[in-house]
């Protein structure tokens, strides 16, 4: 299977390319910034570049059976206009070239997962501290939705730096989260690629934690 994963250089894409290349799959990953990524693997083609150069993007979807979009901004008080336009341009060329599977990772809060979250958490992650990241979050997410490809869209809880335990619950039901919701990125980063060889969540919105 050939896979590219766009924020392959952040912690939770990191460790998609890292998962992902055990599995013995092949690994394309497209980074921002140039030397962010050292691993070298054969299995592995990096490719710099940002999200609206059409030339770069084409290159690493053209032939994929899937992509993976782990991006996020670099600040929580201010939109990432550039990642909701790449996603746009993502979703587009993956339709152009007739690449079907799109893992999207979202965060709780989004959509309409924001009441499954208690009362006095929802106000303060999405109301407060991840308004704009939501904001970006919910406008991917609608466009997402609209487009002819088979998406999923992960909706993980805080995300920790634990270990890949494999032990997490999951659904696209509404229901209510107690507690904090917590998850490793290592088990999100499993949890994204198991989703790449199951159709129980294509078109669907996911809520994930441990």
């Amino acid at each position: 299977m050939k896979v590219v994963i766009f924020g392959a250089n952040g912690k939770t894409g990191a460790l998609l390319v890292e998962q992902a290349l055990a599995k013995d799959y092949q690994v394309v990953a497209y980074i921002r910034k140039a030397g962010s990524i050292l691993t070298d693997h054969p299995n592995l083609k990096v490719i710099v570049g940002n999200l609206n150069e059409q030339l770069n993007l084409t290159d690493a979807i053209t032939d994929a059976d899937a992509c993976i979009s782990a991006l996020g901004g670099r600040s929580l008080t201010h939109r990432s206009p550039e990642i909701v336009q790449g996603i746009e341009n993502i979703v587009s060329l993956m339709e152009q070239e007739v690449v079907p599977r799109l893992i999207y990772l979202s965060s709780l809060g989004a959509g309409d997962s924001r009441y499954m979250m208690p009362l006095p958490m929802r106000f303060l992650m999405v109301n407060i501290m991840l308004r704009m990241t939501l904001a970006d979050h919910n406008a991917n997410e609608e466009r997402i939705a609209k487009s002819k490809l088979k998406w999923t869209v992960i909706r993980p809880g805080l995300l920790t730096d634990g270990p890949a335990t494999r032990k997490y619950k999951h659904g696209s039901e509404k229901v209510k989260l107690k507690g904090d919701a917590n998850i490793s990125r290592a088990n999100v980063a499993a949890f994204i690629l198991q989703q790449l060889t199951e159709e129980t969540y294509v078109k669907k919105s996911v809520w994930l934690h441990e």
